[in-house]
């Protein structure tokens, strides 16, 4: 499932918007302060940025996220509405504006909408495997997979993004997040049992192919996938 970055100094919203979004199954993560979010931001698919936030703005990050390529939508969550602050914010990179008090409802049609045009999917098929990002389930030839949380993770990971090269470094960051283990091993333990459930020969593979001295992509790749 698409993972949500909330930046926001104010517990009360940070509450709220937590469970509107898990609530429809997203990942969601949380951060108080602009230092905090830096970390997270270039692993984030969606972020709702605060503009007030303490040492590091929001708009602050919006234009470091920007210079540094980084692509994902970004959602503006302010109390600051004149015509001249969207513009400024908009013109920084910004995708959308929400002016505080908000209606949830809105913000979580608006972060849909902006997941829409940045093209994460929600389901995804590939031959005779299905995801239901939403409520996390997962067939093959239509018969129910019993994954791990982990496995899910990566299984997700590859499947929103085929043809990406993942470094086990890259998915490591991704999946297992703060709590990494200090091998990138780990990666291949998990990856490995990921492919007994899919069926999956590694020497001749479906789904998930080794990228040799790299990584993993997913079989629905085109040559040359980009390395991340």
């Amino acid at each position: 499932m698409p993972n949500v970055l909330i930046v926001d100094d104010d517990p009360a919203i940070l509450e709220i918007l937590h469970a509107y979004l898990s609530g429809e199954g997203y990942e969601v993560w949380q951060a108080s302060d602009g230092h905090q979010a830096r970390e997270w931001l270039p692993r984030a698919d969606l972020a709702i940025l605060d503009w007030m936030l303490p040492g590091v703005s929001g708009l602050d990050l919006a234009r470091e996220a920007r210079a540094a390529g980084l692509d994902l939508p970004l959602l503006m969550l302010t109390a600051r509405g004149e015509e001249e602050d969207k513009l400024r914010s908009l013109d920084l990179g910004v995708d959308d504006y929400v002016v505080k008090p908000f209606s949830p409802r809105e913000v979580m049609a608006r972060v849909r909408a902006l997941l829409r045009r940045a093209g994460v999917r929600h389901e995804i098929r590939s031959g005779e495997l299905e995801l239901d990002l939403r409520t996390r389930r997962a067939t093959l030839a239509g018969q129910p997979l019993e994954l791990s949380k982990l496995e899910y993770d990566l299984l997700g990971t590859f499947a929103q993004h085929p043809g990406l090269v993942w470094t086990r470094e890259r998915l490591l960051e991704r999946v297992w997040g703060h709590d990494f283990p200090s091998t990138a091993r780990v990666v291949d333990v998990h990856v490995t049992a990921l492919r007994r459930k899919l069926g999956d020969d590694a020497e001749a593979p479906r789904y998930i192919e080794t990228v040799r001295g790299v990584g993993y992509r997913f079989m629905e790749a085109e040559e040359g996938g980009e390395i991340v």
